[in-house]
């Protein structure tokens, strides 16, 4: 009997266009009250084979953590990049996703033919055509490589602000708005890496600035 890994990996396209350079991008943190959207990009090898790697919200923080190194080490070029807290109260959280993969793609040491973008919102990157894929982190393995990338480097950022503001607990919950932490806005109030544009409590008005 095939493993369920093995079924996982078969419904995972290789790429999209025909393209040899073809990036996928994905980000981390858009949904978070706390810390930056991180992106990644992701230029796959052709002969790229790990069964395991899909989704990284289907994927255990340890399936996660092991993966990440594979990634690295057999894509043609990978990068990551973030918009911090500050500018997605400027720009608001869809820009900044954009301006996130946007770097991410900047920082490739390989220039894309083609790029594979999770969601359905993005602007073009320079003259490079681009096609948008919702649930793409399910579909194209490029995409899946990015979210595991953008993910991990996330939570490691997340894990070393937790040890400013120990009482959020974003170690855990990498700010997302888990009902402790919105309890531990509630007690101790925001923090400076909190995104003020963001609703941080169900009840605004009861919070104190």
């Amino acid at each position: 009997m095939e493993s369920y890994s093995r079924y996982i990996r078969q419904m995972l396209t290789l790429s999209y266009s025909n393209k040899t350079l073809e990036a996928g991008c994905d980000e981390a943190g858009r949904g978070c009250l706390a810390g930056p959207v991180v992106a990644a990009a992701v230029i796959i090898n052709k002969e790229l084979e790990i069964e395991e790697l899909n989704d990284s919200k289907k994927l255990s923080h340890f399936q996660r953590t092991l993966l990440k190194p594979i990634i690295e080490k057999k894509a043609l070029s990978w990068a990551f990049a973030f918009v911090d807290h500050v500018e997605i109260d400027k720009i608001n959280i869809l820009n900044a996703s954009i301006l996130a993969m946007h770097r991410a793609i900047e920082k490739l040491t390989i220039q894309p033919e083609f790029i594979l973008v999770d969601g359905n919102r993005f602007k073009n990157y320079k003259s490079i055509p681009h096609q948008t894929i919702v649930k793409g982190d399910g579909k194209y393995l490029s995409i899946a490589a990015a979210s595991v990338i953008a993910k991990t480097y996330r939570d490691l950022i997340m894990e070393e602000l937790d040890k400013e503001y120990p009482m959020y607990n974003w170690k855990q919950n990498k700010g997302y708005p888990t009902i402790e932490h919105r309890a531990a806005i509630r007690k101790f109030g925001p923090s400076p890496y909190h995104r003020m544009s963001f609703k941080l409590l169900e009840n605004q008005l009861e919070l104190d600035f």
